[in-house]
């Protein structure tokens, strides 16, 4: 038998460093060739790295969160055969060699437990539910899961300390909530009622790692290098309205539906011809703006795990279907995971949106190195004052944010006036 030794791979692009966001096996488990063994992620996208071996775990290079180098032992394994001769060596080592010799092992998952009949049942009631009580997680072993997993359990209210999870290290999924409250049943219900008002003073520290980490990295990065200044305007969108009404009525089930964006990406294509100071990346360490022809918009898409920036490359060749089934293409990309690499870099320019909690004002964040970003606010239906009489009239707000070292505060206003009488009238945004 020998030791193969697998180190951490080049993933491209020049990348030095990757961090360890997720282990796929364990020491002792038996891996086949192919057989994914971790997930690490660069400054775009999460890489998996595959085994290239068939054997047996013997140690893990690191735990989860840590930023490993290029190179450095990612994992070994048990082979058939004499193993990688670097491994030769080390199996070779006497059992007095220093502990600075040994690779970092990262511990094992806890086992999972069996579900309790309640989020916060007292064993006297899970006894009368007839069902074992399940014990808290040992100190230390913090459950995990996703924002949306965790607004959901808080809405059912129940604990994750008592929920198993199956999904990636050990964390807990949707459908593991699904499980623990079928099981859980009455019991449960009573439980919960019984608990509504409990005093709750549990404490949960949370490590920032993976995408939320580079979230966190990349949004400090831009507040802290780009003096931003947001400017907001009140859009009349009603005829704009109307026209996607009557698009979709006729071309909808054979076309696609359209929703307001695509006018959006196509006012944007428009408007930077006129001040293409806007549509640029600033290199503030060589100082040097430069500015692009091309519109690769950054669509900001909010996933499970986080914020993600798929890019829409050369949005001036799209017509409204086309911007409408790529933007679809790509957001739903993002949320499960099979975005690229080349499809989250490159962009010149980002609209952001929280859709129907859009909010009146917001004040987004440039994705740096651009210059700008458009948010949009939601839509709502008010009364205006229009030759005289009070009528109802879709309004919406565009809340754009500019790099004050770029972009001068007259620019990037007359830039979202311009957008503004491009939605207003929709028709000029196929009039050239």
């Amino acid at each position: 038998m020998g030791i193969h030794t697998i180190k951490m791979p080049d993933i491209g692009e020049g990348i030095a460093e990757v961090e360890l966001v997720a282990w796929h096996v364990k020491v002792g488990d038996s891996v086949t060739e192919d057989q994914i063994l971790a997930d690490v992620m660069t400054d775009k996208a999460t890489v998996e790295i595959p085994s290239p071996v068939a054997g047996k775990v013997l140690t893990l290079g690191g735990a989860v969160g840590q930023v490993m180098a290029v190179g450095s032992d990612l994992i070994q394994i048990e082979v058939e055969g004499t193993g990688t001769p670097a491994a030769k060596a080390v199996a070779a080592a006497p059992a007095s060699a220093s502990k600075a010799a040994t690779p970092t092992v990262a511990a094992e998952p806890a086992p999972v437990r069996a579900a309790a009949p309640a989020a916060t049942a007292p064993p006297s009631a899970q006894r009368e539910a007839g069902v074992a009580p399940v014990h808290a997680r040992a100190s230390g072993d913090k459950p995990i899961a996703s924002p949306a997993v965790r607004r959901r359990a808080w809405d059912l209210g129940i604990e994750l300390q008592f929920v198993p999870g199956t999904g990636t290290a050990g964390s807990i999924t949707h459908l593991d909530l699904d499980l623990y409250a079928s099981r859980a049943g009455q019991a449960a219900s009573v439980a919960q009622a019984d608990q509504r008002y409990a005093e709750r003073s549990a404490e949960e520290p949370i490590p920032v790692i993976g995408l939320r980490r580079k979230i966190a990295q990349k949004m400090q990065e831009a507040k802290r290098r780009i003096p931003h200044f947001t400017y907001v305007e009140e859009i009349d969108v009603t005829e704009l309205e109307a026209l996607r009404t009557r698009l979709n009525a006729k071309h909808g089930e054979a076309r696609g539906r359209l929703t307001l964006l695509p006018f959006l990406v196509r006012a944007v294509v428009l408007a930077v011809r006129e001040f293409p100071q806007v549509n640029a990346r600033y290199d503030d360490e060589g100082a040097v703006v430069t500015r692009y022809a091309a519109v690769h918009l950054g669509v900001a898409t909010q996933t499970e795990g986080g914020l993600m920036v798929p890019v829409l490359r050369h949005a001036e060749t799209h017509d409204l279907w086309a911007c409408a089934a790529e933007v679809l293409r790509l957001s739903e990309g993002a949320r499960s995971g099979k975005v690229t690499r080349e499809e989250l870099g490159g962009s010149t320019i980002t609209i952001t949106s929280l859709g129907a909690l859009g909010g009146i004002v917001s004040t987004p964040v440039i994705n740096h190195p651009e210059v700008a970003i458009i948010g949009v606010n939601r839509m709502v239906e008010r009364p205006m004052i229009r030759n005289g009489a009070v009528v109802a009239r879709q309004m919406m707000n565009l809340s754009s944010s500019f790099d004050h070292r770029v972009v001068d505060g007259m620019h990037g206003a007359q830039f979202v006036q311009l957008l503004r009488g491009y939605l207003e009238c929709p028709a000029t945004l196929f009039v050239e």
